[in-house]
């Protein structure tokens, strides 16, 4: 497997959406970002905002997560890059919250942002880390997903982003697999 070269993380754009449960994945490169040292650009030909360095590049989409597809098409147009050395981190209801899932491939799981992705690339076929967000205990997930975490999950979550960027430098380091193993047996309660 090729090495993973572009780390996309999905959510949307403006304070409104900010500190969202559907931005996890803006959360996620932020923290990776932050770690690394490495500072945003906003590239309207790339539509979105970028981070680069030793190698790597952290992507955040501004097209609104329905079309993170354009997004991730034009930076692999211009990088090169092929599916296979993406990965793209995201939330996921699905997931109880504090749970991470690594994968070298699937579905898009009903989730909109990676369907854009999906058909832009032409392939269901590159990594992807879900960050669960848990289901909600009433209403509907459109609103749940739109809103901020709740006060016990704000708590716990630098150090569920800590374990993001840990599982990150994993797989960078000895390969999804290893990053697979470690990654989906993490609970952070």
């Amino acid at each position: 497997m090729s090495p993973l070269r572009l780390m996309v993380g999905l959510g949307n754009p403006g304070a409104k959406y900010e500190r969202t449960r559907h931005n996890v994945g803006f959360m996620a490169v932020d923290a990776l970002a932050g770690r690394w040292g490495l500072a945003w650009r906003e590239k309207s030909q790339w539509h979105g905002w970028v981070a680069e360095g030793q190698g790597i590049v952290l992507l955040k989409p501004n097209t609104y997560m329905n079309h993170s597809g354009q997004a991730v098409q034009a930076v692999c147009r211009w990088f090169k890059f092929t599916p296979r050395e993406i990965l793209v981190i995201y939330d996921d209801l699905d997931l109880p919250f504090g749970r991470l899932r690594l994968r070298k491939q699937g579905s898009a799981g009903g989730h909109n942002g990676m369907k854009s992705i999906i058909a832009h690339l032409g392939t269901q076929e590159f990594p992807r880390l879900r960050i669960g967000i848990g289901r909600p205990v009433v209403g509907e997930s459109a609103h749940y997903v739109l809103e901020p975490f709740s006060p016990e999950q704000q708590a716990l979550l630098p150090r569920l982003l800590n374990e993001v960027v840990r599982v990150v430098e994993l797989a960078l380091r000895e390969g999804l697999d290893q990053a697979m193993n470690i990654g989906n047996a993490l609970v952070i309660t």
